[in-house]
């Protein structure tokens, strides 16, 4: 069943923001809600972005909306299914078995965006898994052709794992996936939460019940859903519109934490997103940010001015926003 709006617009935890609720879903787990965020720019305009978080994370990031709105698109963010606003009681964090449900979260979003929000240019943003999850979307969501571009945050194409465990340990646990989903595997590194919140060493703050500074457990079911997921992407994908994907120059690997972090991008390995980035379609531009973190938007000051310089430029050739010179 479609998911549909069950509430007028109210006032958003971020002060200038307004969210909604999307309605109407049923999981396994229970009933399904998703918050879809909102800052429209002040200007009349038809085209937005809309963006899509990552994995133990939700959308806080005022300065993306800053940009959006100050190109003159209206800035929607939508909240994944048991993620950040949308979490609900009865959920696991973060969790899920199969990827097109976020797809189907994205499809409720653009549906909005679409019909009561008017708007008829899109760019969807995602980060981390929400790249992945964008790129699947561009590449068989229902409105598809609602999508005019795709930015790529860092996407999650590939598990950053070496070369040996991704041939016999992924395969395995991901297998193990279909008949124990909650079976626990071994958490996240600490360290990236660490590098972000300004209770740590980071400029960021957050909700850390929405965002773990130590992240969510991770079970066996999630695995076998990314998995899969990145299989479909290894296979080659048809995004028939514009995509950009961004990404750190280079990964580290730390085991606890040194400056060192706050210049690489040590959750996913780089080389996989230029390894695999050219299969999402034939009009794919790479971009690497020297001194990026995995978040690009979070990286230093001067990294990010670089990040939204390098986006701002790709938007005007592709005819997103007219050109300020």
């Amino acid at each position: 069943m479609p998911m549909k709006l069950q509430s007028a617009w109210t006032p958003d935890v971020l002060p200038g923001f307004e969210q909604t609720t999307l309605t109407g879903c049923s999981a396994p787990d229970g009933p399904v809600e998703v918050v879809l965020v909102r800052r429209r720019c002040s200007v009349a305009s038809t085209q937005a972005v809309l963006y899509i978080h990552g994995y133990v994370d939700y959308f806080f990031q005022t300065h993306l909306a800053d940009f959006y709105n100050g190109a003159d698109m209206h800035f929607y963010a939508v909240e994944l299914r048991r993620h950040g606003r949308s979490m609900r009681q009865h959920q696991l964090p973060n969790y899920t078995t199969d990827i097109d449900e976020y797809l189907q979260d994205v499809d409720a979003a653009v549906t909005v965006l679409r019909g009561t929000e008017h708007i008829d240019w899109l760019l969807l943003n995602g980060h981390s898994t929400g790249g992945l999850v964008a790129a699947l979307y561009a590449h068989r969501g229902q409105q598809r052709a609602a999508v005019n571009a795709v930015f790529l945050n860092s996407p999650f194409l590939d598990m950053n794992l070496p070369a040996w465990q991704q041939r016999t340990l992924e395969p395995i646990l991901s297998a193990l996936g279909a008949f124990f989903p909650h079976l626990p595997i071994p958490d996240m590194s600490v360290v990236y939460g660490q590098s972000l919140h300004a209770s740590q060493h980071g400029e960021w703050y957050y909700d850390t019940r929405w965002k773990p500074i130590k992240g969510f457990p991770v079970y066996a079911g999630w695995l076998r859903a990314i998995h899969r997921a990145h299989a479909e992407v290894a296979q080659g994908l048809a995004i028939a519109c514009p995509v950009l994907v961004m990404h750190a120059a280079r990964s580290a690997w730390p085991k606890q934490w040194s400056p060192d972090v706050m210049s690489a991008d040590i959750v996913l390995d780089v080389a996989d997103i230029r390894r695999l980035s050219p299969k999402l379609g034939p009009h794919v531009v790479m971009c690497a940010i020297a001194d990026g973190m995995h978040e690009l938007t979070l990286s230093t000051l001067k990294t990010r001015e670089r990040v939204f310089k390098e986006l701002r430029d790709w938007l005007v050739v592709i005819g997103g926003i007219q050109s300020k010179d």
